[in-house]
């Protein structure tokens, strides 16, 4: 007997009709299935995804990254395409606004891994802006580590000075011994209780008897090598903090939703300050020094190699100036620029030597052949106008300047300097909400925000600007700000950083 042929399957007879989407059809290679953005696991190697990055306005900007991307490659990207001035406080900032969460990363962290561990559906997004304070641990760090606060200080070493104590356990990347008292949320409840905490080789604990130490009241609390460490920004508001300087522990097993967040709640910013630092001193150790490192070493580089340097807005505005008319015009000229800076020279020489106008402390103006040549620290300034022609342009020329914020209210500056870091001398300049013709200068100090009065006045003619009734008085903004960036002055501290956002 015959066996009849097996018939072959309908579909082999068909035209192959390529598939458009062949991701679409292998849930493992599908970027709707298994996309890091969407929580569902670690970045695949060697694929590229896209990184949405957002700014202080708003703004967002995407950007590709493959799963090797630190944060700061990805700031030096956003810094190039910015055309930012480059230098190591920006900062790439992992923010949760459904939980008012936010972080700074790390130089080394992994952008993809930070951003594969978010919650599906979640509003969390990275911010880039700067953070004067990332590093403050290393310039400053025995006001941020308190005597009162290190048990080692407390108990032991007493020959060694506290700042030779602090810096000895910087350079050997571990973590001084932190203690005090912070309040504690208690899980499912709104209710908040004061505990001593240590912070100690094994991890944190709490005292469930005062401030004993016996490992009988010891109570273990967090494991922060699994965890990352987060500023709570609107505490009082969601989650009924007693004090502004909240912060939380937030174990990597937790995705999303308050359940499983560790809240706590110092009594002043230096606390807070001081336990954040010695949470990233546990966790990252020595890697934090090298980050600082190599941060410095990138700072003694040329920024940009390229046929075209790129420049700062501010780097563009450096130019020289003549004020001698009734309005101010760019000298193009080199010869005249050097003929000019000569005669303004000799001619400051004898009005300087004479004590400036009736005897009236006048910082000196800005050199144009040092304006031109970009120098950032010199007394030299531009040349007052004349006394009957008081210069439109230096009563408006500030606003070019990226330290000036126009009409920011008082409590929106508070926010922004604290954003960006309460480091001493961090400030900005805006409009006078109570006087319409004033200015406020606002700087940080001891992890306060400080507030100062500009007036304008008028003399003969001349128009100028005076933060103490007119003992010390100056042709515009720019000048008072630069004088004040190399003498304190009336002021508790120099302006040292400026408090500045990049539209992306």
């Amino acid at each position: 007997s015959r066996t009849p042929p097996q018939e072959e399957p309908r579909a082999s007879s068909l035209p192959t009709i390529p598939n458009p989407f062949p991701e679409l059809c292998s849930p493992s290679n599908s970027p709707i299935l298994s996309s890091p953005t969407l929580g569902q696991g670690p970045p695949r190697e060697g694929a590229s995804h896209v990184v949405k990055v957002f700014g202080e306005d708003g703004a967002c900007r995407s950007l590709e990254a493959s799963p090797g991307t630190t944060a700061r490659q990805l700031c030096e990207t956003l810094v190039r395409r910015t055309r930012a001035l480059h230098d190591h406080s920006w900062a790439l900032v992992e923010l949760h606004p459904h939980l008012a969460l936010e972080r700074c990363l790390e130089d080394h962290e992994s952008v993809l891994e930070v951003q594969s561990s978010w919650a599906p559906g979640a509003e969390s997004r990275f911010v880039f802006r700067k953070n004067f304070a990332k590093y403050e641990l290393f310039k400053s760090n025995v006001s941020l580590f308190p005597e009162v606060m290190v048990s080692s200080c407390l108990e032991a070493n007493k020959s060694m000075a506290h700042s030779e104590l602090i810096q000895n356990f910087l350079n050997s990347g571990s973590c001084p011994e932190v203690q005090g008292f912070l309040q504690l949320r208690e899980p499912g409840r709104k209710v908040w209780k004061r505990f001593h905490f240590s912070l100690r080789r094994s991890g944190l604990y709490y005292s469930t008897k005062g401030t004993s130490k016996d490992p009988r009241h010891l109570q273990y609390f967090a494991d922060l090598t699994e965890s990352n460490i987060y500023y709570v920004t609107q505490g009082k508001k969601l989650y009924g903090t007693p004090t502004e300087f909240g912060f939380c522990i937030k174990p990597h097993k937790v995705r999303g939703g308050v359940k499983g967040l560790k809240l706590l709640c110092s009594e002043d910013e230096q606390s807070r300050s001081c336990w954040m630092a010695a949470f990233r001193l546990f966790k990252y150790g020595m890697q934090l020094y090298r980050n600082y490192q190599q941060a410095q070493a990138r700072l003694s580089q040329p920024p940009w190699i390229g046929p075209t340097p790129l420049r700062s807005v501010s780097d563009n505005a450096l130019v020289a100036m003549d004020f001698s008319g009734c309005t101010g015009r760019v000298i193009e000229n080199p010869s005249e620029v050097l003929t000019a800076a000569l005669e303004e020279a000799q001619a400051w020489r004898v009005s300087w030597g004479a004590g400036g106008s009736g005897g009236v402390p006048l910082s000196p103006p800005r050199c144009p052949l040092l304006a031109l040549l970009g120098q950032k620290k010199t007394t030299h300034r531009y040349s007052l106008p004349a006394a009957c022609h008081s210069s439109p342009l230096s009563a408006a020329i500030h606003r070019t300047q990226p330290w000036f914020h126009g009409r920011i209210s008082r409590e929106d500056t508070q926010q922004l300097i604290g954003r960006q870091g309460l480091v001493d001398g961090v400030f900005l300049v805006r409009e006078s909400q109570r006087n319409p013709k004033g200015f406020v200068l606002s700087l940080c100090h001891l992890q306060r925000v400080k507030h100062y009065l500009i007036l304008p006045s008028e003399e003969e003619g001349r128009l100028y600007f005076t933060m103490d009734d007119g003992q010390t008085r100056f042709a515009d903004l720019i000048q008072l700000v630069e004088f004040h960036q190399i003498n304190r002055g009336i002021l508790p501290c120099k302006l040292r950083h400026y408090c500045t956002c990049v539209a992306l």
